[in-house]
């Protein structure tokens, strides 16, 4: 950590959290950091607020290739992707200084919307019906057509992603070392006329997932990309696939990931 000595903050500015931030404002520049106002100059991008948070951070910083991501929490609350919390400040900056951390690698998705506007999710992709109605969409893996989904969604997460929004669809838990992305179902319709998998599946780091929406009057679908929701109008195809892009956090070395999700769940 020794060459990374300029830090941006990100977090909702409110009198109150930043009279707790100043002490660690304080403590940071006496420990030889110095805290900058553009993340374009930062090397460390620090998030004050839980996972959400978090998320916003990387999304407004640009999902930052040359930073290193630190999550910290508010409150007394697990967070996935937050190591520390904002009363234990003294022991972050210890451990920061005398490299006390490991620095861990998680996997983005990309999502390109007919073929010209491009997206990069931490967590997950959501394509839902915005209509009291089903959204109809032909499934394509690497080309090859896989099935016809119709129900009210399509979520596709990220190894780290699998712990949100997709576990609450009964998906499954993923390893964030496995390079991959999960699909999971939103309340598909299966009887003899429409068949789907009925399962979450993934595939791997080299397969590309596409979705061809067929306009039956879902014209407006919500997309959700981590904890973001557009509305564009007349979506024909979404392409899905793994990207080069990889978020670098640090952890404390005895936190691994499934000790954190062990704390959230368990």
């Amino acid at each position: 950590m020794e060459k990374r000595k300029y830090i941006y903050f990100y977090y909702s500015k409110s009198d109150d959290l930043e009279e707790k931030l100043n002490p660690l404002f304080e403590h940071i520049e006496k420990s030889g950091f110095e805290i900058v106002d553009d993340p374009k100059e930062a090397n460390i991008i620090v998030s004050v607020g839980g996972d959400g948070e978090f998320l916003q951070a990387v999304r407004h910083t640009n999902f930052k290739q040359d930073s290193l991501y630190v999550g910290i929490t508010k409150e007394n609350e697990a967070g996935l992707y937050c190591d520390f919390h904002l009363g234990h400040y003294v022991d972050m900056i210890h451990a920061m200084k005398n490299e006390e951390l490991e620095v861990r690698r998680f996997p983005v998705i990309e999502v390109t919307i007919n073929g010209e506007s491009s997206f990069y999710c931490l967590n997950e992709a959501a394509i839902r019906s915005a209509i009291i109605k089903t959204i109809v969409m032909d499934v394509y893996i690497d080309d090859t057509h896989f099935e016809r989904f119709r129900g009210d969604g399509l979520i596709v997460a990220t190894p780290t992603g699998s712990t949100g929004y997709n576990k609450s669809t009964h998906g499954a838990v993923v390893d964030p070392k496995l390079a991959c992305i999960q699909v999971s179902e939103l309340a598909s319709l299966n009887n003899n006329r429409y068949r789907t998998l009925g399962s979450s599946f993934l595939l791997n780091q080299d397969r590309t997932l596409r979705l061809e929406v067929l306009q039956d009057g879902n014209d407006y679908p919500i997309i959700g990309l981590d904890n973001e929701a557009y509305s564009i109008r007349n979506i024909h195809s979404i392409t899905i696939r793994l990207s080069d892009k990889r978020i670098k956090t640090v952890k404390l070395k005895n936190n691994s990931y499934w000790d954190r999700v062990k704390r959230t769940f368990l």
